[in-house]
């Protein structure tokens, strides 16, 4: 079937959408270098790293071979594809309506086109016209608005093109229609201009401060309109247009690109002001929505600029700020907990602005709070415990609940249980008995089955299988990433005699072993070996088994925190893989009892009641041995700061006093056999 020719919007969307990073990881591995990424080049035999990747140009070319394009361009010139199949398969993914353009469409597009570039002109028109009206003797009073109260610079007014749209009710009308010429439905259709019931025209913007609103490439879309004599709506929006869709832009975009990929972080604010101030104050890296919450399509279009994938949200302290903040926190908490960005909540000291707080302190002042933002999470977190009074008793059980709540949609383990230890210490205040307490309630709350419609996803259970695969991973990413650390990883297994259960972990050591052996021989030096760099080599080779380990060479704000303290990550994570082993054979041991038991109360002979009786000693004290070796165990694992266990890991040795005291009272005892 012939592939349809798809209408150029559909194409732009994709072009929008499409990640360059997400399309090229799919077919090779890929690792960070400077502000791109490199890996083996997929079109030709790349012995080493020569294939490179721009996230901020979102282009691909290897250095070796001379290939280079877009996302489009390589998944065509890999699967060797056509243009059209390659974009409606894109469309599929990244579920963008799809329309098609047939012949007799192709004549009306062209006039579409020719209509958008019409437009574009109008606003360009438009801009010059306000700017030119601020500058007037008569409007000395909104100048000194911008300079006094708002403290802007002439250089700032003239790089962010502020003007001020006049009295009149028909003065831009009659600029643009009968001055100018363009046709009245055209201005109208860009937003300027607004029909009256009765016929005719009136303007849409009045006495109002006019910022002009560009798209990331810096095309004039619209304008944002501040109120300056206490009209209502205080700030006015040009309307939905062919050109304006206040969802998909961000204000200041496109003269923050460039410091956003310098500054590796991008700062989201809640107004036009606040954004212009951070620029004039050198904080370029400052963009603003359009008073709506920012939304997951926004934030994909920024993290294209940003290797670190770090945004920081200053909104406004107020309740409208902080819902407005709640609300982002839906829309992208999916792409925080994929790894997919760093999200962070700034809130100013005194609930000031961005463009308050600037007035009265530096711009070093500020980027010092930037820095100490706290993820999302942790900015949750604390907002419910400072909502609540905690030495209340019922206003207590609330906050714990409200815990829970958040905690329960933390679809990662380990970082669930990282949360929950953070929740726990500050609710218990140093109280170590309040702390177990705490802790074996949230986990109960945790673990309540899902009877009501409205409840979050159930919770992922905690297994011993999750839990010693999560440490597996912790000594592997310690190998990978920290070469200093290798022989302490290496000693620490030998001297707990462990051995990695996973097959994926197992099939991985074994490479790196190999690897290291080859090294060795050749007399380098195995723990100086570039392994991220050496592993890349094996997605070629094994691929399906990479696939399964491609994870542990990237790290995520949670991976990284890790990394800091790595003996005590070390320590801990011997000490989990060693516990879950330990419980392993305590299950077996116990089943071993009550079998013995059970087949001691069925046995009369003498003899062999008293082999079982010798067996039954054998086994408890290989238990009680075992009981004691964990014990010593969940006291290496505490000694990691902000990890703590459910409650099915410390389940163990109450199973085994109550399996003994059972299985005594079943046999009569020792004694009286």
């Amino acid at each position: 079937m012939e592939t349809p020719r798809l209408h150029p919007d559909t194409i732009e969307q994709v072009r929008q959408k499409v990640d360059i990073v997400d399309v090229v990881s799919t077919r090779v591995v890929l690792r960070h270098q400077g502000k791109g990424l490199v890996g083996l080049c997929p079109f030709h035999e790349d012995k080493k790293p020569s294939f490179h990747v721009s996230p901020q140009k979102q282009l691909y070319h290897c250095f070796s071979c001379g290939v280079g394009g877009d996302g489009i361009k390589f998944l065509m010139e890999l699967g060797k594809t056509s243009f059209n199949e390659v974009v409606l398969d894109l469309a599929h993914r990244y579920q963008v309506p799809i329309q098609t353009l047939e012949p007799a469409q192709q004549e009306q597009y062209q006039k579409q086109l020719s209509r958008r570039q019409q437009l574009y002109e109008i606003l360009a028109v438009t801009e010059h016209f306000y700017e030119y009206a601020l500058g007037q003797k008569n409007n000395q009073m909104v100048r000194d608005y911008l300079t006094q109260k708002r403290q802007l610079t002439p250089e700032t007014i003239k790089t962010f093109h502020l003007g001020y749209a006049p009295h009149g009710w028909q003065t831009l009308y009659s600029y643009l229609v009968e001055h100018k010429g363009f046709p009245a439905p055209l201005v109208a259709e860009a937003g300027l201009i607004v029909s009256r019931d009765n016929g005719g025209y009136y303007d849409r913007f009045r006495n109002r401060l006019m910022i002009p609103i560009r798209d990331s490439q810096g095309r004039m879309i619209g304008f944002g309109g501040r109120s300056l004599d206490g009209e209502e709506p205080k700030y006015l929006n040009s309307p939905e247009t062919p050109l304006f869709n206040k969802s998909q832009t961000l204000f200041a975009l496109d003269q923050a690109k460039e410091a956003i990929t310098r500054q590796d972080q991008v700062l989201v604010v809640e107004g036009y002001f606040d954004a212009i101030a951070l620029h004039q104050a050198g904080l370029t890296h400052s963009v603003a929505v359009l008073g709506t919450a920012l939304n997951a399509d926004q934030v994909r279009m920024l993290l294209r600029y940003t290797e670190s994938k770090r945004v920081i949200l200053n909104f406004d302290a107020d309740k409208a700020g902080q819902k407005a903040v709640e609300r982002v926190i839906g829309e992208v908490k999916n792409l925080a907990y994929q790894g997919e960005m760093s999200l962070h909540v700034l809130y100013l000291p005194a609930g000031k602005d961005a463009a308050d707080y600037l007035q009265q302190h530096s711009a070093n002042d500020y980027q010092t709070l930037v820095q100490c933002a706290p993820l999302w999470l942790d900015w949750q977190i604390n907002r419910i415990l400072l909502q609540r009074d905690n030495q209340r008793p019922d206003e207590f059980q609330l906050v714990v609940k409200q815990l829970a709540a958040l905690l329960r949609q933390i679809p990662n383990p380990a970082l669930r249980l990282r949360y929950i230890s953070l929740a726990v210490n500050d609710l218990s205040k140093g109280n170590s008995r309040l702390v177990l307490q705490l802790e074996a309630y949230l986990n109960r709350l945790l673990r309540w089955s899902d009877d009501h419609p409205h409840r979050s996803p159930p919770l992922a259970p905690i297994t011993s299988t999750n839990l010693l695969e999560a440490a597996e991973a912790q000594l592997l990413r310690i190998y990978l990433h920290l070469p200093p650390f290798r022989q302490r990883v290496v000693d620490a297994l030998d001297e707990w005699d462990l051995v990695f259960c996973s097959s994926n972990h197992r099939w991985l050591w074994q490479q790196i072993r190999e690897m290291e052996q080859r090294v060795a021989q050749s007399g380098g030096v195995p723990h100086t070996l570039d392994l991220i760099l050496v592993l890349q080599r094996l997605h070629q080779s094994a691929p399906a088994e990479m696939r399964q380990v491609q994870g542990l060479c990237q790290l995520d704000e949670v991976t990284e925190l890790e990394l800091c303290q790595p003996n005590l990550v070390i320590q801990s994570a011997v000490a989990t893989m060693a516990r879950v082993i330990c419980e392993k054979n305590c299950k077996h041991l116990l089943s071993l009892w009550q079998e013995r038991s059970m087949l001691l109360t069925q046995t009369p002979e003498h003899d062999q009641r008293q082999a079982l009786l010798v067996e039954l000693q054998r086994l408890q004290d290989s238990i009680h041995t075992e009981k004691n070796y964990l014990e010593n165990l969940d006291r290496q694992r505490c000694l990691h700061p902000g990890r703590t266990y459910s409650l099915e890991t410390t389940s163990t040795e109450d199973e085994i006093d109550e399996l003994i005291l059972e299985d005594v009272i079943i046999t009569g005892g020792y004694e009286d056999v």
